[in-house]
Parts: structure tokens; C-alpha cells; sequence
């Protein structure tokens, strides 16, 4: 019988407004700051506050308009590029102590250690291992962390996000029994990691609003309900998890997508936000050739203003199997002209490239001009590898200057959020 794990879930609190803060010398503890787009108005969405703000009874996730008007604090803009130096530095210090086979980087803030064969190596018990490892956090970046310890990956999340935010020293401990005897009426359910809102309320309609609720529906009842993704619920209300970090290292998925989305920066009209379609399709088909990658289908999300009618979204299927761009971006106007509603203002956008597979699964068909189709394959390949020398913006398209377009601006993002390499000191 394999022995009992030890698992760690590490995660730095209020990730961005900490490197902020830890960058101007600032405790994120006695600071009032707040990461955000001031280009993008009042209502921009705060990425991150910091710690000191949320015990004003301040939401993370809010946007600067939500935040009252006699709060003072001072506003970061974001800097994508930084915040990745800093989990660079946070993985190398991971890797001083464990090997990188034990680690998953689960999120830029994020990650799970398996210290299970750590502890006798370097004779500690797991909450003096996990303290070391936050104090180190502490002492070479300024950044604060919280760790859950779990004897599988599952309740060490479980751990994390519920479990060490009351406690004292920031780490939180689970094992089987200690998660049922605890948590398994804990609410709202949808505090625990995987469960969705949308889950929620199907497990609302049979009376079930907790962990203990789960364990009692009878097994057939859940497969009928939730189909395959029953057995993940199951096992989690019971608190099991049999998933190993090896196990996720060594997944393939069978079903491959290439995709980008993108929340505009004002309402947009129904042909403004056709111009960035066309656009994010093209980037899109620059990306396929990129990984040497073709597809057949293109599908199309759009969601409106304030919610004020449902997203609307449809996909195609090509004659053609391919990554060049007169073909997808064919296609996507198609499927968005097809889908859209033209009266009501456009908010968000997503498009995807769907079960792709192999350039060498290349296929066209009858109708197809083949010198046409090496001349384009030719221009565009050509216009990729200028752009990995000279960056994204040194060869541009032509819709690519509307003025609604927003493809320039997004190529300067990491993440979708600005990199901040035009502005190192942080200053707005």
C-alpha cells in the first residue's frame, strides 16, 4: 500500500497589488493600492488590491467605480511582464528545495508541491516545511503567501482556499477526516475549487446545497445529473482525490483548440466589433501557422453590454483543412454576420479554431487555386518570422489602423493585460 502524501498549495496573496507594493518598498498590509487600467475609465476592473483594502470590506474583483468614494489609494497600472519575472523567481526558489517533477504551477500566483519524500530529507514536520517556504517568499521577493496542506492535491486546494484563510499563521491543514468532519457543511458550496455556479443550482433543484448533501444523493441520480463529471463530485465530497502530479504532467489532451477572447474597451457597434472579428482571425491564423497547426472549424462568441441579451455564438465547418488567413477570416465574418445581433451594443468577443491537428494533415479542395495558396502561405510565413525578430506591431494589417481596431494595442498585452514595458517605473 503506497504511503500517505503530503501536499502543499501555495499561493501569494493579492499577487499583483503585492509586486506593486513590494516595487515602491510598501507593506500590501498597511496599503491602499489597486492594479487597474486608468485608460480604460472608471469602470475599469481591479485586477488585484491589496490585503489592507479588502478589510474595508472591499471585493478583489471589483471594478474602480465600486470602490467608495472616500477611500484614498493609489492605482497601478498593470505589468504583465513583471508579475511573470516575479513567478520565475518564486518557481527558481521552489526548485532551491524541490525537484521540478514535484512541483505544478497551477497559476501565475499559484502552485502545488508534492513534499511527501521532502520531509525526512530534511528532517521537518509539513506546517514547518510550508512556513519555511513562505518566510522565503517573504524574505527575497516582499510578497506574501498563503498554504494549504493536504494529503491530496484536492484538499490541499480545498485547504488553501478555505481552510488557512482563518487561520492565524496562513496555512491550513486537511486530511479525509478532518475535511468531512469540518467542511462537509460548509456553504455556499461553491466555495469548493471546481464547483460552478451553474453546478450549484442543479444540485440546488434536489435539495443539495453542501458537500454532505452530494455523498447522500444516490450514485445513479448523479451520473443521470452530471454524466462523467459525477465521479470528480463524488470524490470530492468524500474528499478523494487520485490524481498525482505525475499523472498531470503526463496528460494529453485528446481534443486540441486554439483560442482568444477579449473584453472590448468600450461598447462597441455591430460593425465596429466586426472589424476586431476580422482581426482577431487573422491573429488567430497567424498563430495556427505559428504552432504548425490547420483547422476546419471556426466558431464565434459575442456577449453584449450590461448583459442585455443573452451571448449569442455559432460556429462553421470549412471545405478546406488550413491556416491561412482568407480562408478563417471568411469564415469568422460569416459565422458573426450569421449569429450577431446588430441592434445592441458589443462588449465581449472570443473566437476559436477547433479540433486542429497537423500541418501535414493540410487538405484542400477541388475549387482551390493551389499557386494562390503557396503565394499566401509563402507571405504569411514570411510576415510571422519578421514579426518574431521585430515584434508583433513590425508588420501589420490594414484593418489593423481602423480606428476601432484593437489588435495593435493587444499585441503590446501579455495575458490580455498590458505588459507594462513602456512604462518600467510603474507611474501612471
Amino acid at each position: 500500500m503506497e504511503r500517505q502524501r503530503t501536499y502543499f498549495c501555495i499561493d501569494m496573496k493579492s499577487f499583483y497589488a503585492s509586486v506593486e507594493c513590494a516595487e515602491r518598498r510598501l507593506n500590501p498590509f498597511e496599503t491602499n493600492l489597486v492594479v487597474a487600467d486608468l485608460t480604460r475609465g472608471r469602470n475599469a476592473l481591479c485586477l488585484a488590491i491589496t490585503p489592507h483594502m479588502k478589510t474595508l470590506g472591499i471585493k478583489n474583483r471589483c471594478r474602480l467605480s465600486d470602490i467608495p468614494r472616500d477611500v484614498k489609494y493609489e492605482v497601478a497600472p498593470p505589468r504583465m511582464a513583471l508579475y511573470i519575472e516575479y513567478t520565475a523567481d518564486i518557481y527558481s526558489l521552489y526548485l532551491d528545495y524541490i525537484a521540478a517533477e514535484d512541483i505544478h504551477v497551477y497559476s501565475i500566483d499559484e502552485a502545488f508541491l508534492d513534499v511527501t519524500e521532502y520531509l525526512a530529507t530534511y528532517r521537518t514536520d509539513a506546517f514547518s516545511f510550508a512556513k519555511f517556504l513562505m518566510n522565503q517568499i517573504a524574505d527575497r521577493y516582499r510578497i506574501p503567501s498563503t498554504a494549504g496542506i493536504g494529503t491530496n492535491l484536492y484538499l490541499a486546494k480545498i485547504a488553501l482556499d478555505i481552510t488557512a484563510k482563518h487561520a492565524r499563521d496562513h496555512i491550513g491543514y486537511l486530511d479525509e477526516e478532518t475535511y468531512r468532519r469540518t467542511l462537509w457543511d460548509h456553504r455556499p458550496i461553491t466555495d469548493f475549487w471546481m464547483v460552478a455556479n451553474g453546478t450549484a443550482r442543479r444540485l440546488e433543484r434536489y435539495g443539495v446545497y453542501d458537500m454532505r448533501g452530494i455523498t447522500n444523493l444516490p450514485t445513479d441520480l448523479m451520473y443521470r445529473i452530471f454524466g462523467k463529471n459525477a465521479e470528480l463530485l463524488i470524490d470530492h465530497a468524500w474528499g478523494r482525490e487520485p490524481c498525482l502530479i505525475s499523472d498531470i504532467k503526463g496528460y494529453k489532451s485528446k481534443s486540441k483548440s486554439v483560442s482568444f477572447s477579449q473584453i472590448l474597451p468600450r461598447d462597441y457597434s455591430y460593425d465596429e466589433a466586426k472589424t476586431v472579428i476580422h482581426e482577431m482571425a487573422l491573429n488567430g491564423a497567424a498563430e495556427l501557422m505559428r504552432r504548425k497547426v490547420i483547422t476546419n472549424k471556426v466558431s464565434i462568441f459575442v456577449g453584449y453590454s450590461h448583459d442585455e441579451i443573452p451571448p449569442t455564438k455559432g460556429g462553421t465547418k470549412l471545405t478546406v483543412t488550413t491556416a491561412l488567413a482568407s480562408f478563417l477570416t471568411e469564415a469568422a465574418v460569416e459565422v458573426y454576420e450569421r449569429t450577431t445581433n446588430r441592434n445592441v451594443p458589443i462588449r465581449r468577443l472570443g473566437i476559436a479554431f477547433n479540433d486542429v491537428c497537423d500541418e501535414g494533415c493540410e487538405g484542400y479542395d477541388l475549387f482551390t487555386d493551389f499557386d494562390a495558396v503557396e503565394r499566401e502561405k509563402t507571405a504569411q510565413q514570411a510576415v510571422i518570422d519578421i514579426r518574431q525578430r521585430f515584434g508583433k506591431n513590425a508588420v501589420l494589417n490594414g484593418i489593423n489602423f481602423m480606428p476601432e481596431g484593437t489588435q495593435r494595442e493587444r499585441n503590446t498585452f501579455i495575458g490580455g493585460h498590458r505588459a507594462g514595458y513602456d512604462d518600467p517605473s510603474g507611474k501612471s
